[in-house]
């Protein structure tokens, strides 16, 4: 019969006389209730209770066996590495995932190897010629050897914290007050970066140093003014100077430019008097024979095309007649407005004029003097 079913209360595990609480009892009266019987079992029943007894300690020490070993399961992230230590000695390191270790045996410590740690310090210091700066640096390290981080020294970022401030102490200590807070910031960092790894190395600490920045570097409170003016000034300086080597980097070219044209035009100029030379000497290769022929009609001719290129330039001539005190002006401007068609001829005829015979007081013919054909050739000689 089931306990459920009508009258069959009597066989309620449950003990809910009546069927008004149908819940569960509480674990802790089920618990005393089996402790109970396996102790009522001992105490009546002779080698049966010894038994019974036995079986209940086996299950307690199955179940904390059990608890014991579930207990020994870990994980290791990854980012990173799991030192082990066996009864407080390293026994091994560990990669990421899932590991199990035996409780009370091995110690798991994991230690983050990826990430980038920062360490940083901050301080009034001296500088070599006696002045006070604060500084203010910002290391930034990676923990590449898990057990020597561990195990290298007591307090490794304590350790790392003093090696950074004896580091820049140092740097600071051997420069000028100049160099740390103007143009040489770049030059002290990397200097207490190097000396920072020079004081760690001996350690052997397990770390890489990653970066070192230069946070802060002030003058104290009373000179901060002067100094800053000093910075603002060396900045104006930078700035002028990229400047001009911006205007520079913008005339060089168009100077360059210039000096290819000029070039080029001087090599024009020299091939067109070059030229204009070769054409003269081959006219007067062509008018030698002439003039060995009639030296006199050629002196005349060349001194007619003389004067006639030489006065088509000019608009005004003053002619001195020998002998007199009077001077004949010709008002070729004047002429060569009213026949400016018939130019030329018009000047010819008045040189064809001017070649003309004069006769001077005492009838003699000037144009046919001796010294008329020395004049032509004296100037033929001159141009």
């Amino acid at each position: 019969m089931a306990w459920n079913e009508p009258g069959g209360n009597n066989n309620d595990p449950w003990k809910n006389r009546g069927g008004k609480e149908q819940g569960p009892p509480d674990l802790d009266d089920v618990f005393k209730n089996l402790f109970g019987k396996f102790g009522k079992s001992g105490g009546n029943g002779g080698g049966s209770g010894k038994s019974l007894g036995g079986i209940g300690a086996g299950i307690l020490v199955g179940l904390l066996v059990v608890i014991w070993f579930i207990s020994g399961f870990y994980t290791i992230r990854e980012a990173e590495r799991g030192v082990v230590l066996r009864f407080g000695e390293y026994y091994q390191q560990v990669e990421p995932g899932l590991r199990w270790a035996p409780t009370f045996i091995d110690t798991v410590i994991p230690v983050d190897v990826q990430s980038i740690r920062d360490q940083s310090s901050s301080g009034s210091m001296l500088t070599e010629d006696e002045n006070v700066v604060s500084v203010q640096m910002e290391m930034q390290f990676r923990v590449v050897d898990p057990f020597r981080w561990t195990f290298a020294v007591e307090s490794p970022e304590q350790s790392l914290s003093q090696s950074l401030d004896s580091a820049i102490r140092y740097v600071v200590g051997h420069s000028k007050m100049d160099d740390v807070l103007t143009d040489g910031r770049e030059v002290t960092r990397q200097r207490v970066w190097e000396e920072l790894q020079a004081i760690i190395e001996p350690y052997n600490m397990g770390v890489s140093i990653i970066d070192m920045n230069f946070r802060d570097a002030r003058p104290p409170e009373q000179v901060k003014d002067a100094f800053d003016d000093a910075i603002a000034a060396q900045e104006d300086e930078q700035r002028f100077i990229r400047e001009a080597e911006a205007y520079a980097r913008e005339i060089e070219p168009r100077a360059r430019g210039q000096v290819n044209r000029m070039n080029e035009e001087a090599q024009a100029y020299k091939e067109q008097v070059t030229l204009e030379a070769q054409g003269e000497v081959a006219r007067f290769k062509e008018l030698l024979p002439q003039y060995e022929r009639a030296p006199q009609v050629t002196r005349e001719r060349i001194y007619l095309e003389t004067m006639e290129e030489v006065l088509s330039s000019t608009s005004k001539i003053m002619v001195d007649s020998k002998g007199g005190n009077n001077m004949m002006y010709l008002p070729l401007d004047k002429i060569m407005e009213r026949q400016q068609s018939t130019s030329k001829e018009r000047s010819r005829s008045t040189l064809e004029g001017l070649q003309a015979p004069v006769t001077d007081a005492n009838g003699r013919s000037r144009n046919s003097s001796p010294t008329s054909g020395l004049r032509g050739d004296s100037f033929r000689e001159g141009r």
